[in-house]
C-alpha cells in the first residue's frame, strides 16, 4: 500500500500537482506561505511535533500539502531524523517545533549539524508578537540561544517576508559549507493573511557572497599538482566536506592518477570505496595503526574537506612533522586554522580536485611508500579477544558485514561509543552517504532517529542502526515513530550492560575506579521494543545472531536485536588522550 502525506496525497507526486491552487496574489495564511515556499524548494519530507505556538503551521499541513510529515516522539529525535535525511540525500533536512521547550529540544541537533556541516532548516513557532518580551507561557528567545550555532537565524515579524525568508534560509543551509539555520515565526504572523505568490524581493537576500561557492584559483591547483609530483610519501586525507561536495569519484580518480594512499575520517567513510586498493581506512583515536602512521610519516598531506580534528591529529604540535600540507576547503575559516597550509586551495571541492587531477603530469614516485603502508596494515591488523566466551562487539559487526551484499542499497547509522568505533572499523562501505554517525558533537542517541530519517529519505534502502545500550535508551521512544510512520529499520544493540566507552576510560585513565557506568538493571531492551510495536530478539550466541539478523532482513518490519556482548570489553587500537597520533596502543594480546 503506498504511503500518503498528511494531506492524503500519494508520496512521490510532484508538489505542483498537489499544492492548493491559488490565483495571482490570492491571500493565504503565513503558515500556508511557509509550506508553499518549502514546496517550491522541492522539499518532500519534514519532521516535527506540534504545540501551541506552531499550531497554525500544523493546521496548514492538515489543509493540504505535498510534504510528508513524520511525527516524532521528541524534538531531539525529529532533529536527528532531519539531519540524517540531509546526510542521506545531500538536500537540507527540515524540522518543525513549537516555542519554548520544543525549540530548545532542537539545540542538540542544531549543535550536531553545526559540527558535522549538515544542512538543517529549523522552523519554530514563537508566542504572538505582542507577548514577546513578557515571559509569556513557553516564550524563549531561540534566535538568541542558537546564534552561536547557526549559519543564519531570523525572527520574522512581517508576514510579507515569510516566503522569501524561508526560501533564503533553505538555500543558505546548503550553500558553501552546509550547516543549520533557524526561522522563528510568531503565532500571529503564521495566522496573518499574505498575498500569494509573494511580491518579488519581499525580503533582502540573505545568502552572502561568502556562502556562494567560487572555483579555486588555477595557480593554487597547479601548485598542488606540482607538490604531488614531487612527493615520495604523499597521503590523501579526506573528510566530510568531500561527501557534501559530491566529490567521491573525483577524489578516487586523483588518488589513482597520483598514486596516493587514501585515509578517510569518520564523516567521509565510503566516499572512496573501501575496496579501492589505495583506501587504507580511517585514522584517528581508534583508527588503524597503519593509517595513523601513514598520515603522520607523510611528506605531503593533501587534505580534502577535512578540518584536522583533534581526534585525528592527537597532539597537534607533533602531527605529521615532516609533511607539507595542501588544504582543499570551501570554508576559508578552516584553511590553516589547526595546521598551516603550505598550499591553500579555497573553492568548490569537486571542481578543484578534478582540475588538480587534470593538472598532474604524472603520479608521485610513491610505489614503495604504498607498499610500506600496506605492509604496516598486514603487520598491525585490527584485533579483538576471540579466545574468551561470550559474543564480542567486533564479532557482531563482522557478522553484520558478511550478512549483507556488498552492492546492496544499504545505510548504516550509529549511536556514539565503543559500538560506533567498532562499526567504523569493521563495516566496509562502498559508496558515500551510506554511513551516518555523529562525529564532531558525539551525540549519544543519534543512531535510531538517524535511521528513521535515512529510511524516509531512501525508502527502498535497507537501514541498519548499530547502537549501544546507553545510546539506545536515550532515544528509544522513536521506535514508536518508526512503527507508526511505517519506516522500518533494523536496530542492533550491542548490550554490555552499561556505558562501555566511559568504563574503558575509567579503567585505563582513572585507576580503575568505576563510577555510574552501569545500565538500569530493569531495562529489558527486547521488552521495550515490543512495547512500541517492533519485533524483537534477544541474542546471546553466534547462531542466534545469524538467525535473528536474517529474520530482521527478511521481515520488512522494525526490528530490534538485543545482542548481549561481553561486559568490560575494550576497544583497540586507541591513542591515549593528549598523546601524539603515532603512539597507538594496540590490543594487549599482540
Amino acid at each position: 500500500m503506498p504511503l500518503k502525506s498528511s494531506s492524503g496525497a500519494l508520496l512521490g507526486a510532484s508538489p505542483k500537482s498537489q499544492q492548493q491552487t491559488t490565483t495571482a496574489a490570492a491571500p493565504v495564511t503565513g503558515a500556508d506561505a511557509i509550506l508553499r515556499a518549502l514546496e517550491r524548494e522541492g522539499v518532500e519530507v519534514c519532521f516535527g511535533i506540534p504545540g501551541g505556538a506552531i499550531l497554525p503551521l500544523y493546521d496548514a499541513l492538515a489543509r493540504g500539502t505535498s510534504l510528508r510529515h513524520v511525527l516524532a516522539c521528541h524534538e531531539q529525535g525529529a532533529g536527528h531524523m532531519a539531519e540524517a535525511y540531509a546526510r542521506a540525500t545531500g538536500r537540507p533536512g527540515v524540522v518543525f517545533a513549537t516555542s519554548g521547550p520544543g525549540a530548545t529540544n532542537l539545540v542538540t541537533p542544531i549543535a550536531d549539524a553545526r559540527m558535522d556541516s549538515t544542512p538543517l532548516v529549523c522552523v519554530t513557532g514563537q508566542v504572538s508578537s505582542g507577548l514577546i518580551g513578557t515571559q509569556a507561557f513557553q516564550e524563549c528567545d531561540i534566535v538568541g540561544v542558537t546564534e552561536p550555532l547557526v549559519k543564519g537565524s531570523w525572527l520574522v515579524r512581517d508576514p510579507a517576508e515569510l516566503a522569501e525568508t524561508v526560501r533564503e534560509a533553505y538555500r543558505l543551509a546548503g550553500a558553501g559549507r552546509p550547516g543549520p539555520v533557524l526561522v522563528d515565526v510568531p503565532r500571529d504572523v503564521q495566522e496573518a493573511l499574505v498575498p500569494w505568490p509573494p511580491a518579488p524581493s519581499a525580503a533582502r537576500p540573505r545568502v552572502r557572497s561568502a556562502d556562494r561557492t567560487a572555483p579555486a584559483s588555477a595557480d593554487a591547483v597547479r601548485a598542488v599538482a606540482r607538490a604531488i609530483e614531487a612527493a615520495r610519501r604523499p597521503v590523501l586525507y579526506v573528510g566530510g566536506g568531500a561527501v557534501a561536495a559530491e566529490a567521491g569519484e573525483e577524489v578516487a580518480e586523483l588518488a589513482t592518477a597520483g598514486g596516493l594512499p587514501v585515509v578517510t575520517t569518520l564523516m567521509a567513510k565510503g566516499v572512496v570505496p573501501e575496496s579501492h586498493p589505495l583506501n587504507f581506512g580511517c585514522p584517528g583515536m581508534h583508527g588503524g595503526k597503519w593509517a595513523n602512521w601513514a598520515l603522520n610519516m607523510a611528506d605531503l598531506v593533501i587534505a580534502v574537506g577535512a578540518r584536522f580534528d583533534d581526534r585525528v591529529t592527537g597532539r597537534v604540535e607533533e602531527f605529521a612533522p615532516a609533511a607539507k600540507v595542501a588544504h582543499f576547503d570551501v570554508d576559508p575559516a578552516e584553511i590553516g586554522k589547526i595546521r598551516h597550509a603550505d598550499f591553500p586551495v579555497l573553492g568548490d571541492l569537486r571542481d578543484a580536485v578534478a582540475r588538480t587531477r587534470a593538472a598532474l603530469a604524472g603520479p608521485a614516485d610513491s610505489a614503495a611508500w604504498v607498499r610500506q603502508v600496506g605492509g604496516w596494515q598486514e603487520r598491525f591488523p585490527l584485533r579483538w579477544d576471540d579466545g574468551s566466551p561470550g559474543l564480542k562487539g567486533p564479532q557482531v559487526l563482522e557478522h553484520l558485514a558478511a550478512a549483507v551484499a556488498v552492492d546492496a542499497d544499504l545505510v548504516w547509522t550509529t549511536g556514539v561509543g565503543q559500538h560506533q568505533m567498532w562499526a567504523m572499523q569493521y563495516l566496509p562501505c562502498e559508496r558515500p552517504r551510506s554511513f551516518l554517525s555523529s562525529g564532531g558533537h558525539g551525540t549519544m542517541g543519534f543512531g535510531l532517529p538517524a535511521a528513521i530519517g535515512a529510511r524516509a529519505a531512501r525508502p527502498d534502502a535497507t537501514v541498519v542502526c548499530v547502537d549501544g545500550d546507553g545510546s539506545f535508551l536515550m532515544t528509544c521512544q522513536e521506535l514508536g515513530t518508526a512503527v507508526a510512520e511505517r519506516l522500518p529499520v533494523i536496530v542492533v544493540v550491542l548490550d554490555n550492560g552499561g556505558l562501555g566507552m566511559v568504563r574503558q576510560w575509567q579503567e585505563m585513565f582513572y585507576d580503575g575506579r568505576l563510577s555510574q557506568v552501569r545500565a538500569p538493571a530493569s531495562a529489558d531492551i527486547a521488552t521495550v521494543a515490543r512495547g512500541f510495536g517492533a519485533r524483537a530478539f534477544t541474542v546471546r550466541t553466534a547462531d542466534e545472531l545469524r538467525d535473528a539478523f536474517a529474520a530482521a532482513l527478511a521481515c520488512g518490519e522494525t526490528c530490534v536485536l538485543d545482542v548481549k556482548v561481553t561486559a568490560g570489553e575494550r576497544l583497540y587500537p586507541m591513542i591515549e588522550p593528549g598523546s601524539a597520533a603515532v603512539d597507538v596502543l594496540e590490543h594487549p594480546g599482540r
